[in-house]
């Protein structure tokens, strides 16, 4: 890659290169193979993004100034009467290498229910991803660290932008970040380490879906977080597997009276008990406590819970990040 820097300013208000981030993305196409920042201005920008080029950089004026939002939903009908689907809903869809977020807020603005469905705020597919000082919000389906499974378990569960698609098998960190929603509100297959974030449960249902690869080492590690909720006691579940060989692992962290006291579920497949890793370790909170959970989840050793540092699950490549931004 080229080391010359690209800069784009993104203003909703005028005063800047563009006007929307659509527009940013087409002009960021001159520099393919360069590094872009794309620095969007304070403002609600409604727009349906997709990020396709590598070596790209969303900076906001702060998460609380600069909003991506958008409403679709799995349960909108197409112009040929079939629904959307679950995957065609994101209102934000990073599909390349080497992408960073900062400052930025994105969110789904459909809702939440039965009449809803899923509904995406992100869809992240690719290597050495970061997003940090976010908010991701939503209701059921909030955030989909990619790639699908091989295959759906039900026809057309896949239909969308990536439905055949090679699986690409990529690292994603999230730092200090707001992630919120009810139902399976951070699902997929990716690696992905969060660290110092807010899992903010706005429902009752399931924090977690992973569908960790069979021969993936790493699903999702929770470093340092807080699982905190607006819901009742006892009524979430910290995950279940979208596929039988789920793996999650949450350490050090605060988990709140919102938790099931069992802390995860097999999403009733017995056999996937054999199969998921879910682990925890040194976590604190009145979720915390260990004495009624599941006989088939774990509690991690010292010496094994270091297996899951940062530096472990997401390579060189996250700690040569925290030296150019600490």
């Amino acid at each position: 890659m080229n080391d010359e820097k690209y800069r784009i300013s993104v203003s909703a208000e005028g005063g800047g290169d563009c006007r929307t981030i659509e527009e940013a993305l087409l002009l960021a196409k001159r520099y393919e193979g360069r590094a872009v920042t794309i620095k969007i201005g304070q403002g609600i920008y409604c727009e349906k993004i997709v990020v396709s080029q590598n070596h790209i950089s969303f900076e906001g004026a702060g998460a609380e100034e600069t909003v991506l939002c958008y409403g679709d939903y799995a349960r909108a009908l197409m112009p040929d009467g079939t629904e959307y689907g679950t995957f065609r809903t994101a209102s934000v869809r990073i599909d390349a290498d080497d992408f960073t977020a900062r400052g930025i807020c994105i969110q789904n603005t459909a809702g939440s229910g039965s009449r809803i469905g899923q509904a995406l705020a992100l869809y992240v597919e690719g290597d050495r991803i970061l997003f940090e000082n976010c908010r991701i919000m939503g209701g059921q389906d909030t955030l989909f660290t990619a790639p699908l499974p091989p295959k759906a378990s039900i026809k057309d569960g896949f239909k969308g932008p990536k439905e055949n698609a090679p699986r690409v098998e990529g690292r994603q960190w999230y730092r200090n970040c707001f992630i919120s929603g009810n139902v399976d509100f951070i699902f997929g297959g990716a690696a992905a380490y969060f660290e110092d974030c807010e899992i903010f449960s706005c429902g009752e249902g399931y924090v977690t879906a992973a569908s960790t690869p069979q021969n993936e080492k790493y699903g999702y590690v929770f470093d340092g977080c807080a699982f905190t909720g607006s819901c009742r006691d006892g009524s979430v579940y910290l995950g279940r597997p979208w596929r039988d060989y789920a793996k999650v692992v949450i350490m050090n962290s605060f988990i709140g009276s919102h938790i099931h006291k069992s802390g995860w579920h097999d999403w009733d497949r017995e056999a996937a008990q054999r199969t998921v890793f879910y682990a925890e370790y040194n976590n604190h909170g009145p979720g915390a406590d260990t004495g009624e959970r599941v006989s088939w989840s774990r509690q991690l050793t010292e010496n094994e819970a270091k297996q899951y540092l940062r530096a472990k699950v997401l390579g060189d490549w996250a700690e040569s990040r925290l030296e150019k931004y600490p």
